[in-house]
């Protein structure tokens, strides 16, 4: 893979503004400006409601749909919508063959935990009772919106409802006690996040909670019954060590998962699909595992 395409992300990344005395309507609007991708001329992107709240609908055009993916987008719970994620959606969903729905979960610090917990899993029992079936729905998300596909996850097995067929998470933060040995030793090699930064979106999000508790930060959950994961992450980032314990733990619980750590790139470096190799070959592994689960049954 091109050292120069990531070397030229790095740069990229530790140049972007970042000012801690912004309001949240400023850090919004800064990170919509930033992330948002364009969405490809053959995918059509609908305005819908799930389970009470927006959300997305993204379909490939003229693509024949071979099952749902629910997409749970990142922003530490505090930033972020379907939008400005629709571009890395859309890739997922023609990766997959899916027909993509993204949620827009309620936002910390005006709505904080569990709200974005209590959304995803009303998305996720409306999808079921609209028809589709366990094992033919698949969960996807980023950073924060990992953890809340795990949270998600955690819950819809609380409730007695039946497992999806497999979840990809892109660099999910799961633990926000912010406790991984990562925290310290990938400081200066990630170009993007401070354990400052990710200390305040845990404050915002948590308040005075508990940081250890389930499902906020799903890491110290029994995670025995899950369905078959994926985890991508980079090295180049404080929250490695949060993919590789979830893992871990995943693993000691009997779960069929998968770790994937894809040297020398930053967090949800599978957005920067339009410029880094790494990518696109990550989001073509994340295609084909959630595509092999679809509608296998496990043993």
């Amino acid at each position: 893979m091109s050292r120069q395409q990531r070397d030229a992300l790095d740069a990229m990344l530790r140049g972007a503004p970042y000012n801690p005395g912004e309001t949240v309507d400023e850090q919004r609007a800064g990170f919509a400006a930033r992330q948002t991708l364009p969405v490809p001329a053959d995918v059509a992107v609908v305005d819908r409601t799930l389970g009470d709240r927006p959300a997305l609908e993204i379909r490939v055009t003229g693509a024949a749909s071979t099952g749902t993916l629910l997409f749970l987008h990142g922003g530490g719970y505090v930033l972020g919508s379907p939008r400005t994620h629709a571009g890395l959606t859309a890739e997922l969903a023609r990766r997959t063959g899916t027909t993509a729905v993204s949620l827009d979960y309620r936002l910390a610090p005006e709505h904080p935990f569990p709200a974005a917990v209590e959304d995803a899993l009303a998305a996720y029992r409306a999808l079921l009772d609209s028809g589709v079936r366990a094992e033919n729905l698949v969960l996807a998300g980023d950073s924060a919106g990992g953890g809340l596909v795990i949270a998600t996850l955690l819950s819809a097995r609380e409730a007695g409802l039946p497992q999806p067929a497999g979840a990809a998470v892109f660099s999910p933060w799961v633990d926000l006690t912010l406790s991984g040995t990562s925290m310290r030793t990938k400081q200066g090699a990630d170009p993007i996040f401070t354990v400052d930064r990710l200390s305040a979106y845990a404050d915002q999000y948590l308040g005075d909670r508990d940081r250890s508790a389930s499902p906020a930060s799903p890491l110290f959950a029994d995670l025995g019954g899950l369905p078959p994961l994926l985890v991508q992450v980079g090295s180049h980032e404080l929250l490695l060590d949060d993919a590789v314990r979830l893992a871990a733990c995943a693993g000691a619980g009997d779960v069929n998962v998968t770790l994937e750590v894809w040297a020398g790139v930053p967090h949800v470096f599978q957005t920067h699909f339009a410029t880094l190799e790494e990518a696109v070959a990550a989001l073509d592994r994340a295609g084909q595992f959630l595509s092999d689960h679809l509608g296998a049954a496990e043993p």
